[in-house]
């Protein structure tokens, strides 16, 4: 059953699952990595630097600097498009999954403190 929030109940949710999520995964993802991490695993693939760009309005070097981040901590994988090689497909893998679910899993915990 979805909860009203005050802004200000949203960003003590917030506050309290970027906290708990520092302090348990130890990972230190950007807003701009979230975003485009949530993006690949929610919108259905395919995911390509080019659409990524485009969908969150910013540079291509911008989404290769933040899919280098996150590649290094295991969330995705990039690989060369076999009909397109001009195209970088990027791919989900367990721990990016396991770590969305894991974010999930701590916003559901925090909204059932704040349910009447």
């Amino acid at each position: 059953m979805p909860v009203d929030l005050t802004p200000s109940q949203a960003l003590g949710l917030w506050h309290e699952v970027t906290l708990q999520q520092v302090h348990e995964d130890g990972r230190d993802l950007t807003l701009r990595q979230l975003a485009i991490l949530l993006e690949i695993y929610l919108v259905p693939p395919p995911h390509t630097v080019r659409g990524l760009a485009a969908r969150l309005g910013v540079t291509k070097p911008v989404i290769t600097r933040a899919l280098d981040t996150m590649g290094e901590q295991g969330l995705v994988t990039r690989m060369r498009d076999e009909r397109d090689r001009r195209n970088v497909v990027i791919k989900r893998t367990v721990d990016g999954a396991l770590y969305l679910e894991r974010l999930g899993d701590l916003i559901i915990a925090g909204g059932r403190k704040l349910a009447p």
